[in-house]
């Protein structure tokens, strides 16, 4: 691994390089927070595909990326006088320390878990009103869910056994399955979303990262459907031609590689 020095000297290489493209480059002198945005989420999903796929050399490639992007935010907040890299960092660092009691104080803890009370209360004394502020509205609903009861685990606000979680997800369903009987769509929709919600508060009691589950079972499910449509192209037969019966052959074969 690289010395601290030669960290140190490969950030100064990427400052200095962003200094030149943001003088020199059509593309990146055009460039503002707002259009950068929508790319910087697509690069954050990238990573998160690479880490999924734990393909490390494309991890490193994707934080590159990401890291640019950040590097690049700082540089047109420096042009504007409002913040610079140095600002990002020693943010970022003081923060840290703050939020850190038990590493740079004398605080003790016991556990992970009380280091995120402690976490969350720390943030409710530096000015915010709920512990749920720190909740991106944009976030994807599944992800929102899981970062919301997160935060309100935090201070305390939780189930104390996972098959009292579990007794809540039936609930939900038995109330999902009354206005499916009933067939209000607004009713259904508010009580499937109950449904998702406490399924995904079951999947922190498991230890399992909902966000994760599914996308791992969105790939499988790729893989297996792509496999049929190349079985079916060796046929030379669409699928939309094929019964179901037909293309379940292929499937169960597909679950079986």
């Amino acid at each position: 691994m690289n010395s601290r020095q030669k960290q140190l000297q490969a950030f100064e290489k990427l400052l200095d390089i962003m200094d030149d493209l943001r003088e020199k480059c059509p593309w990146d002198k055009k460039q503002t927070m707002q259009t950068l945005r929508h790319l910087t989420i697509e690069e954050t999903y990238e990573l998160g595909d690479s880490i999924l796929d734990n393909d490390l050399n494309e991890v490193k490639k994707e934080l590159g990326d990401l890291l640019f992007h950040i590097v690049f935010y700082a540089k047109i907040g420096s042009e504007t006088n409002d913040f610079d890299m140095a600002d990002v960092c020693n943010e970022i660092s003081e923060k840290l320390i703050h939020r850190h009691p038990h590493i740079y104080s004398d605080v003790v803890v016991k556990d992970e878990e009380e280091v995120k009370q402690n976490w969350e209360i720390l943030k409710l004394k530096e000015g915010r009103k709920s512990v749920l502020e720190g909740v991106p509205k944009n976030l994807p609903a599944l992800v929102k869910a899981s970062r919301i009861q997160e935060k309100v685990k935090g201070v305390g606000f939780d189930w104390e056994e996972s098959h009292q979680v579990w007794d809540k997800v039936q609930e939900e369903l038995e109330e999902l399955q009354v206005e499916v009987e009933a067939g209000d769509q607004d009713k259904i929709e508010a009580e499937f979303g109950d449904v998702l919600f406490s399924m995904i508060n079951y999947a922190r009691f498991l230890n399992v990262n909902p966000e994760d589950a599914l996308e791992r079972t969105n790939k499988k499910f790729i893989k297996r459907f792509q496999y049929l449509e190349s079985k079916a192209g060796e046929l030379g037969k669409p699928l939309m031609d094929m019964t179901l019966a037909e293309m379940d052959v292929f499937w169960e074969e597909a679950k079986k590689l």
